[in-house]
């Protein structure tokens, strides 16, 4: 006899895994996740909490939904050869209807994504916003004693542990300047300091950690038995059908028999040197890559999917979601790694060059784009690395990397080497070991065009993308401004990745697919865990939640064996 016995196992706690849970359900199964940290949410918890969903309710109630065909053009372009038809019309067709299940059905709440641009403004279907949806705010006091198991938000971006929405940035960066945005940001800090002492962690969530929180309340709220500190071993197999897997929890290890298969949804392997080693050529030994992701995320679902048949797909653009990081050392030796994923890259008075002291990219392009151009601008031989750039007004009104801005001290920071100093730009170079004429030169070019507002090099701030995240106070472009106040400044820049696109080959179903291309039966696998529908290409924000939550529902169907044409529920 098992030791736990349930309708559908769901490996992994992420928005994939507990979207998938959430909607099987509600459907009327009976559902265990198991996670293997001792907190859930995985790399979700910690993300921004968008999801890229063309023509969402939540646009077509405002009357801004796109065309559809304005969106299948644009993932056309973006997408090339890689581009499956039936996987990309699965996401189209049942993403919207994802969001509006949700909504209707769970505790689960969206915002309209209204000014979140596409990556890649100027390629034919892009859209200016209304095709991101994110998770709305939300109360982690409605999770009552479950808060506890709910992982908190990523402390290298989230000060004092207090998660900033997209919507607070701009009072968070004019606290200083403006006194309505003071009064606003005083109250967040005093209300986060009176939860930290009430409850031990801030409660009003927001981004990742508010759309898992939502999961997690509404797994909970449909009895789904979620099980922390429990970890994938290997899986039932029976005549080649999937019928559970061992668990290794503390002190022992069960036997989960699930009658109607298992979900893969470990967060892919960000961790795993071995397949790093194999799928990203800047890490030759898997060791020179520096991810963003939970640590706990080593691929146990993409092994666990090849001991059962399964193949991972490796003919990708890229094996992963490549983002710049910054390593922040920590105080017992090792070093954190910070996804400089725009908020400092695109605003008027910084610049990235390569080792070289030049430019390389527009800065305020995706933080994909930007390390793809780092790879590319890397001399064979040469391990990637940049210099993110900028003087002295710049970051203490923004701040750079890890070094919050101004009241924050620099001080520590200039202490442990994080960052760099120097008088002059020239100086600035010595203190990085660049060549200071170059950099010297390259700044003042930079400077000359930036101060007409423009950038004939790279036409940084001529799409909507890189303007979302530029000074909307500068004229006439937010991304551009002279590097002129000393002293100045630069973080060391090394590729890192948010996600991992390489993964288990799936069908339409989310179901795993051996080399034959034949499905696996009772085996299907979400989030990371499943083969980007891109391809390894990357379009827009939220193109890793967006399909994970849209096959998570569609592989809850098809495992309760419910059309999708047919899916209203009822109590």
């Amino acid at each position: 006899m098992p030791d736990w016995a349930c309708d559908l196992l769901v490996v992994g706690s992420g928005a994939g895994g507990l979207a998938t849970a959430v909607v099987a359900a509600r459907l009327g199964l009976e559902v265990i996740v198991v996670e293997k940290d001792a907190r859930v949410g995985g790399t979700s918890a910690w993300s921004g909490g968008w999801m890229w969903i063309p023509n969402n309710p939540l646009a077509r109630a405002e009357g801004a939904a796109d065309d559809a065909d304005a969106s299948r053009t644009y993932l056309r372009h973006e997408l090339g050869r890689a581009y499956d038809e039936a996987l990309v019309e699965a996401f189209l067709t049942h993403g919207p209807r994802m969001i509006d299940f949700f909504q209707r059905e769970t505790s689960v709440r969206f915002i309209n994504g209204a000014s979140i641009p596409d990556f890649h403004g100027n390629a034919p279907g892009a859209a200016p916003g209304n095709r991101a949806v994110g998770a709305a705010p939300f109360d982690g006091r409605r999770l009552r004693k479950d808060i506890r198991i709910l992982k908190p938000p990523l402390d290298l971006i989230s000060p004092f542990g207090m998660g900033i929405a997209t919507g607070e940035l701009r009072h968070f960066a004019n606290f200083l300047r403006k006194p309505r945005s003071f009064a606003y940001v005083v109250r967040r800090v005093v209300h986060h300091r009176m939860d930290q002492l009430r409850y031990g962690r801030g409660m009003y969530l927001v981004n990742g950690n508010a759309l898992v929180a939502m999961l997690l309340k509404s797994a909970l709220d449909l009895g789904v038995k979620v099980c922390t500190s429990a970890a994938a071993r290997s899986l039932l197999i029976d005549d080649g059908a999937v019928q559970g897997a061992r668990i290794g929890i503390p002190g022992r290890e069960v036997e989960v028999r699930a009658a109607r298969g298992v979900v893969l949804a470990t967060g892919g392997f960000p961790h795993d040197s071995g397949r790093r080693a194999g799928l990203f050529p800047h890490a030759p030994t898997g060791k020179e890559h520096w991810s963003a992701a939970p640590e706990t995320n080593t691929g146990d679902g993409l092994r666990l999917g090849e001991s059962a048949g399964g193949h991972v797909g490796t003919d990708v653009e890229a094996a992963a979601g490549w983002a710049p990081v910054s390593l922040v050392p920590r105080r017992d030796g090792r070093f954190s790694h910070f996804p400089h994923l725009g908020l400092d890259r695109a605003k008027p008075g910084a610049i990235m060059v390569h080792s070289s002291g030049q430019r390389f990219c527009n800065e305020a392009d995706s933080y994909h784009d930007v390390t793809k151009a780092l790879f590319e601008a890397t001399p064979p031989g040469e391990r990637p690395q940049a210099w993110l750039v900028c003087d002295h007004r710049f970051v203490r009104r923004w701040g750079v990397g890890r070094v919050r801005p101004a009241p924050f001290p620099l001080r520590p920071w200039l202490r442990n080497g994080y960052l760099k100093r120097g008088r002059t730009i020239g100086e600035l170079a010595v203190a990085c070991a660049m060549d200071p004429t170059s950099l010297e030169e390259t700044v003042r070019r930079f400077n000359e065009h930036a101060r007409q507002g423009r950038d004939p090099d790279f036409r940084r701030g001529e799409t909507p993308f890189n303007r979302a995240y530029g000074d909307p106070e500068r004229e006439p472009n937010p991304c551009l401004g002279p590097l002129d106040a000393a002293p100045f400044y630069a973080v060391r820049i090394v590729p890192g990745s948010l996600s991992t696109f390489a993964g288990l080959a799936t069908d339409a179903n989310a179901r795993v697919l051996d080399r034959r291309g034949r499905p696996i039966p009772h085996l299907y696998a979400v989030g990371n865990d499943m083969a980007s529908i891109a391809g390894g290409n990357y379009p827009s924000g939220g193109f890793t939640l967006g399909p994970a939550m849209t096959f998570g529902f569609i592989a809850a169907h098809h495992a309760a064996g419910i059309s999708l044409d047919h899916d209203t529920v009822t109590t």
